[in-house]
């Protein structure tokens, strides 16, 4: 459908800058387009770029019609915002890296309007050139990332796959790429907006952006919450450019499709794939994914802890506080921002330090690395951590599968057992007593993965019921939904520690004050000390709730008759 017929004015949300950029070149002049780009000179761009132009050219990074000039860069790069204040968090910048584009660069002039060509040589788009100019890598690593170590995978982009000049001008897009697998699941901005306004008749629309990771049950905590008073859920899986170690994008797509078709309302979830370049730029990469959303129509942008984190780089929670410096209301969208989600045992819940009380003696983190690296040691999650239908093709898809040839995964199994178990060194199993003393966590194996996994696999549910056990069995009244023979269990533990004491009553009467013998015979005082001990153990016998016991609780002021509205006569 054509994006001209959105009527943005009756819709709950509008897109950021206030137009929906639509630079496709219409069905109708593309082939005479493309044969026009054939006679320009031309730049040839990967993958990545090509994708960026996508986003551009279908409106998804609305307002920006193209790559930036110079004035609009080092105003982002600086500010976070466009020269004429409108927030944006990220630079979009074309910068051809190698000899042949440096000599095709040195040609052109504002102006001018060069062919951007793929893999094949074929057009993707034409660039009309509006600014060239210079810019300085250092700077843009450190305004943007904070940082100029190259070890930061944004900072090694930089160095490794822009050039010196970058050209900035409006693109116009002549042929999409095609998405394989994904390309059913594909959805523009002005597919979203009709879908969304027009055929569901939504009045609330919440954005979820994810990466690295299959669906698991602290995304499913979040989502679950948003459907509470939000009418949509539009879930966007990022596909492609992930990092080798990450799950494969086509198998993260099926783990939410499996999940969704089993454990989400049909027809207010709604999945589609956001083939995105990754920025690596963290807290700025959330602002950039809010923004997405909104051009995508989502009232509400949803995020977690540790949204488009990369290591150790930023805090954990930096893309909650850059919020402070763009606030929801200058950007247009309503954020809402979770804590780290993680199952509490004590609970029988998924919760989050702002609504459990309960310590790490009950808990199962939920870590994405952590749920990775147990595919690859060939465990299977928690049912409370990651769904099954999720893991299936999780464990196919991971990369790298299995161990290496020392037996071990990415992350040493040390790091997995503190992310996803986090009592297990401090504790003697999940909810258990205090170790006398803690385990070093270098010393960890995979033996104590094994054993951790077992012991929440098989008792992770212990805890609660355990709890419900105990006071079920003094609160039920219809003693009928007891077990006979825990009942019968406990009169033959009463009867025979009463009968005990009987016993050790009569050896009191019979006891001398002193022993002729301390090792033969017991003295008064000893038995003494034996009788009341088993009185004691006597108190610790859950008591056996009677009949007449259970009538004691069953009063009301007035005849029953009146409480079902009789009335007095």
């Amino acid at each position: 459908m054509n994006h001209q017929t959105l009527n943005f004015d009756r819709y709950p949300q509008q897109p950021h800058g206030g137009t929906l950029v639509n630079q496709v070149v219409p069905e109708h002049l593309v082939k005479d387009e493309i044969e026009r780009a054939r006679s320009l000179p031309s730049i040839r761009v990967d993958l990545e770029a090509v994708i960026t132009i996508e986003m551009i050219a279908t409106g998804v990074l609305s307002p920006n019609k193209g790559f930036m000039n110079e004035a609009d860069y080092n105003s982002v790069l600086k500010e976070g915002r466009l020269s004429n204040g409108v927030v944006w968090p990220v630079p979009l910048s074309f910068a051809p890296i190698g000899d042949r584009n440096r000599d095709i660069i040195k040609e052109l002039s504002v102006g001018s309007e060069v062919a951007l060509t793929d893999s094949q040589n074929e057009p993707v788009a034409i660039l009309s050139i509006e600014d060239i100019f210079s810019y300085d890598k250092e700077q843009r690593a450190q305004q943007l990332f904070g940082t100029t170590d190259r070890n930061h995978p944004g900072v090694d982009s930089i160095y490794r796959r822009m050039g010196d000049i970058s050209l900035g001008g409006t693109l116009h897009l002549l042929q999409r790429v095609d998405w394989g697998p994904f390309e059913k699941l594909r959805r523009e901005p002005k597919d979203t907006w009709h879908l969304f306004y027009e055929e569901k008749q939504f009045k609330s629309v919440a954005g979820f952006i994810t990466g690295a990771n299959p669906l698991h049950r602290g995304h499913e905590y979040i989502h679950r919450n948003a459907l509470e008073g939000i009418d949509g859920l539009f879930l966007q899986p990022l596909v492609e450019m992930a990092k080798r170690e990450y799950v494969r994008h086509e198998f993260r797509m099926m783990a939410y499709r499996n999940v969704l078709d089993t454990y989400y309302p049909k027809d207010r979830a709604i999945l589609s794939p956001l083939r995105v370049t990754y920025i690596f730029a963290g807290p700025r990469e959330t602002i950039l994914h809010a923004l997405i959303m909104k051009n995508y129509g989502c009232t509400h942008a949803l995020i977690g802890r540790d949204h488009a984190g990369i290591g150790s780089y930023y805090d954990k929670y930096a893309s909650h506080s850059i919020f402070d410096q763009f606030s929801p209301k200058e950007m247009g969208i309503d954020v809402r921002l979770f804590h780290e989600v993680f199952y509490c045992t004590r609970c029988a819940s998924h919760a989050s330090s702002e609504t459990c009380p309960h310590d790490d003696r009950f808990r199962l983190t939920i870590s994405g690395t952590g749920i990775r690296e147990m595919l690859r040691h060939g465990i299977m999650p928690p049912k409370e951590v990651c769904r099954p239908e999720s893991i299936l093709p999780a464990m196919q898809g991971v990369q790298p599968k299995g161990l290496c040839e020392e037996g071990q995964a990415i992350q040493p199994v040390s790091k997995v057992i503190q992310s996803m178990f986090p009592y297990y060194t401090q504790y003697t199993r999940l909810g258990g007593a205090r170790r006398s003393e803690p385990l070093d966590p270098s010393q960890l194996t995979v033996r104590d993965l094994e054993i951790a996994s077992h012991d929440v696999r098989h008792h992770a549910g212990d805890i609660y019921n355990g709890v419900y056990a105990e006071y079920s069995a003094v609160m039920d009244h219809n003693r009928n939904m007891h077990t006979s023979w825990v009942e019968d269990a406990r009169s033959a533990l009463r009867f025979q520690q009463e009968r005990l004491i009987g016993d050790l009553e009569e050896k009191l009467h019979q006891a001398p004050a002193e022993a002729s013998d301390e090792f033969m015979y017991q003295d008064k005082q000893e038995v003494v000390r034996e009788l009341e001990s088993a009185r004691k153990l006597l108190d610790n016998i859950p008591g056996l709730i009677c009949s007449t016991q259970i009538q004691t609780r069953t009063w009301n002021v007035l005849p029953y008759q009146r409480y079902r509205g009789a009335d007095k006569e």
